[in-house]
């Protein structure tokens, strides 16, 4: 561990003085990106994961947030930025989301207590304060610690820096076409639903070059027209797969996106179908995911109703490289 006086340790400082102040200008593409650099260059120091927990959607947020305990056990920034998410969050979803989380046992039992559960989504007076203490004051507060400087992997990067683009749609190849992989209602947990948030929880704006993402450590691409996926370490690809998209009537979204949700195996259903044990899933924007497939072997061909179909050993990979919070970079 370097000191709060090592090249590192005010480089992480310099970045995260810099998150901060695209924040207060407004510019949240900006201080995520700034911020994940502080991260990166301090991964043993809280402050800069309580800022990409400050300006992330609920469940990113509270990924970031337990990463900020994790380094920072007695960070009571990030057990109060815990509670706060948690109410952000869909009341039903509340108790299966904590149960998830490594937290320690006592705010796990306070998260999970009848009161804390019940309490309604929406109550200014309640979450003003604790609003204010995580996207405010705390980031003038935290920029003014010092930074630990232990390096540790971080997998935990969403959210990129990109150029529009027009969203072009992939043009099915003429083949027959098999059982379509539909963009699913989840049956074991609840799809997030709208809540109120500082920023969206992703852009419809999408990059085709991968040195544009190269500070984003792990993320992965989905290439529509070349039915590829690319999993990448910066600019350099880790690993590639072909896989099945949305066809022209049911295509997949594009943009960018984070897993909110990893599942390793899951039943999906809708009308006229029901896909039972669908293996290791990633869920990046509603319904739609990144899945192996039982059901098919056209890869190579769009086939899904939106989600992105992997072969099961590929998926697989994909599922143990991945973590909650990865960017999803999908583009024509």
């Amino acid at each position: 561990m370097t000191d709060a006086g090592s090249a590192g340790s005010q480089d992480a400082r310099h970045a995260l003085q810099a998150a901060r102040q695209a924040l207060v200008r407004g510019d949240h593409g900006e201080a995520r990106r700034m911020a994940r650099l502080a991260a990166r260059l301090a991964p043993g120091w809280d402050a800069p994961w309580l800022l990409l927990a400050a300006v992330s959607a609920p469940r990113a947020g509270l990924a970031y947030a337990v990463r900020a305990l994790e380094v920072n056990p007695r960070s009571q920034a990030a057990r109060q930025a815990i509670r706060w998410l948690v109410k952000r969050l869909p009341r039903e979803a509340r108790a299966e989301t904590v149960r998830r989380l490594s937290l320690p046992d006592g705010l796990a039992i306070e998260l999970l207590s009848p009161a804390s559960l019940a309490a309604p989504r929406r109550l200014a007076t309640q979450l003003l304060i604790p609003a204010l203490l995580v996207t405010g004051a705390l980031v003038v507060w935290l920029t003014s610690q010092p930074a630990a400087a232990t390096q540790t992997q971080d997998t935990l990067e969403p959210v990129a820096k990109a150029t529009f683009t027009a969203t072009a749609t992939p043009t099915p190849t003429d083949t027959p076409t098999p059982t379509a992989s539909p963009t699913p209602t989840i049956t074991d947990t609840p799809t997030p639903t709208s809540t109120p948030t500082p920023r969206p929880a992703f852009s419809w704006t999408y990059s085709t070059d991968p040195s544009e993402l190269a500070d984003e450590g792990r993320w992965i691409d989905v290439n529509l027209s070349a039915q590829r996926v690319t999993a990448f370490e910066g600019a350099e690809p880790a690993n590639e797969f072909i896989v099945s998209t949305g066809t022209s009537a049911h295509p997949t979204v594009s943009g960018q996106f984070h897993i909110y949700i990893k599942l390793r195996s899951t039943a999906m259903s809708g009308p006229g179908y029901y896909l039972p044990g669908v293996p290791f899933t990633m869920y990046f924007y509603k319904g739609y995911a990144l899945h192996g497939t039982y059901w098919h072997s056209n890869f190579g061909v769009p086939m899904s109703h939106g989600c992105v179909n992997f072969r099961t050993s590929d998926a697989e990979w994909l599922f143990n490289w991945a973590s909650v919070g990865t960017l999803v970079n999908v583009h024509p």
